[in-house]
């Protein structure tokens, strides 16, 4: 494929299907195509209403189908039923996740394990499954929604930025053995204003949903394999990443 998208009808699934940011890419990809959406998740409401809000944004009419992180031996039976029904995808974004966590040491430990088990664990089945069936089906592109905190977790989010890292060095490594026909876009967005991160004290470079689908885009169509949201994160990281501890670990951050 090249690095636009395409003229035809795009088909895009999301993994994640009541992710605001997910949509936002969904919405903001129909500004420019044909789009007919499919969502999988677990808040089968949410993604109804998701659904309508596309339509209204003028996707074609979507499906639903239900998708646990948690249950990782159903994932390539899912993955697999979702391109018979509504494949192939041109782009599957993967956006499952959830934030929790942020007490470090002090974050209740079940909390803590569902963390690491949807952020890494479970997103990382679903890579994997959804790799193999855009390999399968001529390839196509694949967006892995995940976070500056996997740049250099802090103490403030070392639970949720671990368990990105994982999942963003997973992405970056299979993407590096993927087949040329098949693009991975891993997406660093910052602080973002949705419904996840509502009530938590906001930080600088903190940016909408919207933004972040305008990023992916541009970085979908310019070929890229990695993309920070807004792109100023890029070089504030690339400072921070080389900061000693001792002074990092200081930082209001």
């Amino acid at each position: 494929m090249s690095g636009d998208i395409g003229p035809h009808a795009q088909r895009v699934l999301l993994l994640g299907g009541s992710s605001e940011i997910g949509l936002a890419i969904i919405r903001a990809l129909a500004r420019e195509h044909r789009v007919t959406p499919m969502l999988l998740g677990r808040d089968q409401a949410a993604m109804e209403a998701g659904l309508a809000a596309l339509r209204s944004a003028g996707c074609e009419p979507g499906a639903s189908a239900p998708l646990d992180a948690d249950e990782l031996s159903q994932h390539e039976r899912v993955i697999d039923e979702a391109f018979a029904a509504g494949g192939p995808f041109d782009l599957v974004i993967l956006a499952v996740g959830v934030l929790g966590g942020q007490d470090g040491l002090d974050s209740p430990r079940e909390e803590a394990l569902e963390v690491m088990r949807v952020d890494f664990l479970g997103s990382g089945s679903l890579l994997l499954a959804a790799m193999n069936a855009l390999r399968r089906t001529g390839g196509g592109k694949l967006v892995v929604l995940s976070s500056v905190a996997a740049e250099r977790p802090r103490a403030s989010n070392a639970i949720y930025g671990a368990a990105k890292a994982g999942l963003d060095a997973l992405s970056q490594g299979l993407a590096d053995a993927a087949p040329s026909n098949l693009q991975v876009l891993v997406v660093r967005p910052g602080f973002v204003h949705t419904k996840m991160t509502a009530g938590l004290e906001k930080v600088p470079f903190a940016t909408t949903p919207e933004v972040v689908a305008q990023v992916t885009l541009r970085g979908l169509a310019a070929g890229a394999h990695t993309v920070w949201a807004p792109p100023i994160l890029r070089l504030v990281f690339a400072i921070l990443r080389h900061l000693p501890r001792s002074l990092y670990r200081r930082l209001p951050i």
